[in-house]
C-alpha cells in the first residue's frame, strides 16, 4: 500500500495514499467546485451498500475530477495544435471519452455517477453523457439459444460489436448516437428503447469488461478493441474477500426490496431465509461473479490509466496513476 506519495523511476506509476490524494483537493480554486456536491445529489448517485458521503466526494473525487478536467483542456489544445501543424481548419473535436471499469459490487456504478455529477461542475465541459455496458448484452432468448446464460456479464454474453460501433461513432463526432436501455428489474436488454447521447463534451462508458484488449480474429489479425477509443481509463479495486462480502450484503438487500416486486426477474429470491439467501449469494459468487473477475476483469487493471483502491468499508485509500 502507497505510504504519502511515491514515484519511483523504476515504475511507471505515482501512487499515493488517501491522505496525499485529499490534500490536491484543497489547492483546487473555490467556485464552481466549493461544495462539490449536495446531499440531495449524493443520495441520488449512491449505490446501493455502497458508502458515500460528501468527505469522500471532497477528498477523493474533487481531485480526480479536477484531473479529469485539465486532460480533457490539454486534449482540446492539443487538437487545436494538430489543425496548425496540418494548416487546415479539421472538424470540431471528439468527445473524451472515460472508460470506468471493475468488478460486480465494487462501486463502479457509483463512480460512474459521482463522475459524471463533479464533471458537468466545471464550466468548460458541461454536458457528460454516462452510458453503461449492460445495455450491449445480448437479450437472453439469444443467450439461452447460444447455452451461455448462466455466463452473462462474461465477454461473450455481449454485442461487442455494437458496443465498439457506439465507441467509434462517439469518437467520429457524430451528433446524436443511440445506445440500448438495460432493465435491472426484468434482468434484460428493454427492446426498442434506446438511450440518445447528444453532442456530449465527455462520455463515461462503464461496464465490466471495458479494458479488454482486442482478440485475434479468424484471420489472424487483431481486431480493434472498445478501449482504443478511451482517452483515460479507470479502475475501481478493491480485495477480492471483499468485494465477495459487498455482493453477499446487496444481495441481502435486493431481496428487502426489488426482489419483492413480482415483476422481478428476481422475484424467487424475496422468499428465502436469510441464511438460504447467503447461501444462494455465495452460489452465484462461487460460479459466475467470481470466475469472470479472475479471468477477465482483474486482469484488465494494468491497462487502466489511473486505479481506484477501496478498503474494507469501501472507502478510496490510495490511487495509483500512470506516469505521462
Amino acid at each position: 500500500m502507497p505510504n504519502g506519495t511515491h514515484a519511483s523511476e523504476s515504475s511507471p506509476y505515482v501512487e499515493l495514499d488517501r491522505e496525499a490524494w485529499a490534500a490536491l483537493g484543497k489547492s483546487i480554486a473555490a467556485g464552481a467546485t466549493e461544495q462539490p456536491l449536495s446531499h440531495d445529489e449524493i443520495e441520488r448517485v449512491r449505490g446501493l451498500g455502497d458508502e458515500l458521503d460528501l468527505e469522500e466526494v471532497q477528498q477523493v473525487y474533487l481531485p480526480l475530477s479536477r484531473l479529469l478536467s485539465l486532460y480533457v483542456e490539454a486534449a482540446g489544445q492539443l487538437h487545436r495544435a494538430t489543425e496548425e501543424f496540418l494548416h487546415q481548419s479539421q472538424p470540431p473535436r471528439t468527445p473524451f471519452v472515460i472508460g470506468l471499469a471493475g468488478s460486480v459490487a465494487v462501486g463502479k456504478s457509483t463512480t460512474a455517477r459521482v463522475l459524471q455529477q463533479m464533471l458537468a461542475h466545471w464550466p468548460e465541459h458541461p454536458r457528460v453523457a454516462l452510458v453503461t455496458t449492460d445495455g450491449f448484452l445480448l437479450p437472453n432468448a439469444e443467450l439461452s439459444r447460444r447455452g451461455i446464460l448462466h455466463r452473462k456479464g462474461f465477454p461473450e454474453s455481449y454485442d461487442r460489436k455494437a458496443l465498439l460501433k457506439f465507441v467509434i461513432d462517439i469518437k467520429s463526432g457524430k451528433d446524436e448516437v443511440e445506445a440500448p436501455t438495460y432493465s435491472h428489474l426484468v434482468y434484460d436488454v428493454v427492446p426498442d428503447e434506446k438511450v440518445v447521447v447528444s453532442s456530449p463534451d465527455i462520455v463515461i462508458v462503464e461496464g465490466l469488461n471495458v479494458l479488454q484488449s482486442a482478440g485475434v480474429r479468424q484471420d489472424g489479425r487483431t481486431g480493434l478493441a472498445v478501449s482504443d477509443f478511451f482517452d483515460f481509463s479507470v479502475y475501481v479495486d478493491a480485495a477480492t474477500s471483499d468485494i465477495r462480502r459487498w455482493y453477499t450484503d446487496r444481495f441481502l438487500r435486493l431481496r428487502e426490496t426489488s426482489f419483492r416486486d413480482p415483476a422481478s426477474y428476481f422475484a424467487r429470491y424475496a422468499s428465502l431465509s436469510r441464511d438460504e439467501a447467503v447461501a444462494e449469494a455465495n452460489r452465484i459468487w462461487d460460479e459466475i461473479n467470481g470466475p469472470n473477475l479472475k479471468q477477465n476483469v482483474q486482469p484488465t487493471r494494468s491497462r487502466a490509466t489511473l486505479v481506484l483502491r477501496k478498503d474494507h468499508d469501501h472507502s478510496v485509500r490510495w490511487v495509483r496513476l500512470r506516469k505521462l
